[in-house]
């Protein structure tokens, strides 16, 4: 049994209060994902572990939840082509017999060029979710821009409107993994893109990127015709790092360990994290998962996401 699984379980379960009756099978597919290389191996291919965290997030659709599928988070009248529209679309479940629950809006991984939207497999179904599709480079979006502009639009409608369905609009939260990442990160720190609805980072209870590029995005550069090498870091407009500062929402940045990790993708998300703490930010922190890859830092991350959301999470905590 590896150190990451114990990780996995250990921060589900006793260490930070969980109590016993809350565990699911989602922690249970958390921690076998998280197991070691002999279940990782078995899992055939990274395709495979995430039809896995999918199918468990799934089965994690609480008795009392209320589903909605397939809706428009663009505003009925707005100017686009029908083949983006018929992408900007968000599925979101809810607890419908609580009031004021916490809500995290989830963006998918894929490089921004593919992947579809997904629930997480949280063991807390009173956490309600709403799951984004938006437009993939190459295919319905021309430029980085317009995949943050999705994003934005639905963290907006989320913001607009989860209160008539008895949530709480000062307990929304965005997450991602890999692009997704990187897309709540430019939605979180840059204020431009909730400005164009009404609302600024700050209207955000927090932002959680797993494993998300936080100087320019490569494909990002890559579709506005830049030729440089993918692991040049730039800071620009698009970058994350551009927008370190401290009046932000609370952020928790997870990330897998080198020499797992995407390359330089740990440190860039400790220099954010750092930077945040050096202009005065009071709430940003760091956590890095022991042997966790790229993909594995996905669901290994989720038991701290979920504490992160349900205030549970230690302010002192900060695994390395």
């Amino acid at each position: 049994m590896t150190e990451t699984y114990s990780i996995c379980s250990i921060s589900a379960r006793s260490r930070f209060g969980i109590r016993e009756g809350v565990m699911s099978l989602a922690v249970f597919a958390v921690s076998a994902v998280c197991a070691g290389d002999a279940v990782y191996d078995a899992l055939a291919s990274r395709q495979t572990v995430a039809v896995l965290v999918k199918e468990m997030a799934k089965r994690t659709v609480g008795a009392n939840n209320k589903v909605l599928l397939d809706m428009p988070y663009y505003p009925e009248g707005t100017r686009m082509d029908a083949a983006g529209l018929a992408k900007c679309r968000m599925d979101f479940r809810y607890p419908a017999d609580v009031k004021g629950f916490r809500t995290l809006v989830w963006l998918h991984s894929g490089g921004l060029t593919h992947g579809a939207r997904h629930w997480v497999a949280l063991a807390d179904t009173n956490i309600a979710q709403v799951a984004v599709s938006y437009r993939l480079l190459g295919k319905e979006a021309k430029r980085g821009e317009d995949c943050i502009e999705d994003a934005a639009a639905a963290v907006a409608w989320a913001l607009r409107n989860v209160a008539s369905y008895g949530g709480d609009p000062k307990r929304v939260y965005v997450a991602g993994h890999s692009a997704g990442a990187y897309l709540s990160m430019m939605v979180g720190m840059d204020p431009r893109w909730l400005a164009k609805w009404g609302f600024k980072p700050t209207d955000l209870a927090g932002i959680v990127p797993i494993s998300g590029q936080t100087t320019a995005h490569f494909n990002v550069r890559k579709f506005a015709g830049d030729a440089d090498p993918q692991y040049q870091p730039k800071i620009d407009a698009l970058s994350a790092l551009r927008y370190a500062g401290k009046n932000l929402p609370p952020i928790l940045s997870i990330c897998g360990q080198p020499p797992w990790e995407w390359k330089a993708r740990a440190e860039e998300n400790r220099f954010l994290i750092a930077s945040c703490k050096a202009f005065g930010h009071k709430n940003a922190r760091y956590v890095e998962l022991p042997y966790a890859n790229h993909h594995r830092a996905c669901s290994c991350g989720l038991p701290y996401l979920e504490l992160f959301i349900r205030d549970a999470l230690p302010q002192d905590m900060e695994a390395r």
